[in-house]
């Protein structure tokens, strides 16, 4: 994950605007730096970063913060530093301090801030508070985003009243800049140029600016989804979870999933999306559709890569392949069980076995049981 790699692989993802991610780290910083930032970003190749960070509060609750430029940055860091024991060595900071006096902080820097990966059962908003009001206190109003995680989508967020002025945002991150892992989620912005201020009206919806379409999981895929063992993965209804105390029969700990927890939350009996909210579009990687079509056993394989290669060449990019191009485009040039592979996709027909309990969903093309052995494109380095 080096700044000349991402943006070499972003470019063929489609992503024109990457976050930086751990710009608070010194050293992650100045390598930021030696790149020319202008208006909050700055490029790298053919592709935009903007500064971002993600840091963990007193109560273990992740945030995110989408920063200015530079000095911003410096700023932040040593705002910080004096709540932190780790921020030199770790780019995810643990800080001694609450979601309420992070998000202070963050406003007096000119920050966007939000909750990251807000449903899941490890170091999120709603794993440890019941309301964004609870996690963020007299600054909720001055939360500018919240982030769904893998686990959740739309549907599922709207289920809250409370979430519905605010703007969602589909990203991931991404532990390495390969094929299937980088832009697993992203969002799709309507501005007038890229740059902290455009981005910032973007996700505030400001003068026309605004998010016109969430790209992520299928909310099965993640692998919290259901609520299911640690140890052995097995799934559990709510009501079984509750009656065994949360404790499988093989003496593992039954993990709550993002689904049972959005109903406990949900003031709503079905989602209801305010006028704001953009399309929701499922998606899988392109190497993943690739290698169920090809019946793989991962995504590394020879036959699996020369067919992406070969498919990005030609498109210029994996969102144009999976989301943009006719699929009579596509025909053209693709593998026809690819192309069977992608229609399946673009018609939601494809099955998913839910994730849960630490592992991630399995996807699966209609009638074709051989895949039903096959890991998610997750589990494969």
């Amino acid at each position: 994950m080096e700044f000349e790699k991402i943006a070499r692989e972003a470019k063929k993802k489609g992503i024109q605007l990457m976050g930086s991610g751990d710009c608070l780290h010194p050293e992650w910083l100045k390598e930021a730096k030696e790149y020319h930032e202008d208006d909050g970003v700055f490029i790298v190749g053919a592709t935009y970063f903007i500064l971002t960070v993600e840091v963990e509060d007193k109560h273990r609750v992740h945030h995110m913060l989408i920063v200015p430029d530079f000095s911003k940055a410096e700023e932040l860091y040593e705002r910080f530093y004096h709540f932190s024991n780790d921020i030199d060595s770790d780019g995810r900071p643990k800080l001694i301090l609450s979601g309420e006096e992070i998000a202070e902080i963050a406003l007096e820097a000119e920050c966007l801030i939000g909750p990251c990966h807000a449903f899941t059962p490890w170091t999120s908003m709603y794993a440890y508070f019941d309301s964004i009001y609870d996690c963020y206190g007299s600054m909720t109003k001055n939360v500018s985003f919240l982030e769904l995680g893998l686990s959740a989508d739309s549907d599922y967020g709207d289920m809250l009243s409370e979430l519905h002025d605010i703007t969602f945002l589909t990203n991931s991150d991404a532990h390495s800049p390969w094929l299937d892992k980088l832009a697993r989620e992203f969002n799709r912005f309507e501005l007038e140029d890229i740059s902290f201020e455009e981005l910032k009206m973007g996700i505030l919806r400001k003068k026309g600016r605004k998010s016109v379409l969430n790209v992520g999981f299928f909310p099965e895929e993640g692998k919290y989804n259901e609520s299911a063992c640690i140890r052995c993965y097995a799934h559990y209804t709510l009501e079984e979870a509750i009656a065994r105390k949360w404790r499988c029969e093989c003496g593992g700990v039954i993990k709550k999933g993002v689904k049972d927890r959005v109903r406990e939350l949900a003031d709503l009996d079905k989602p209801i999306h305010p006028p704001h909210r953009p399309p929701y579009l499922h998606i899988v990687p392109l190497a993943e559709v690739i290698r169920l079509a090809f019946n793989q056993s991962g995504t590394h394989t020879k036959s699996v890569r020369e067919e992406w290669n070969k498919l990005i060449t030609h498109f210029g990019s994996e969102i144009a392949v999976l989301i943009d191009e006719p699929l009579n485009k596509v025909e053209e040039v693709a593998d026809e069980r690819v192309t069977r592979a992608i229609k399946f996709f673009r018609k939601g027909e494809l099955i998913i076995e839910p994730g849960g309990g630490g592992k991630y969903g399995v996807v699966k093309l209609p009638n074709n049981p051989q895949n039903s052995a096959q890991s998610s494109v997750f589990d494969f380095d």
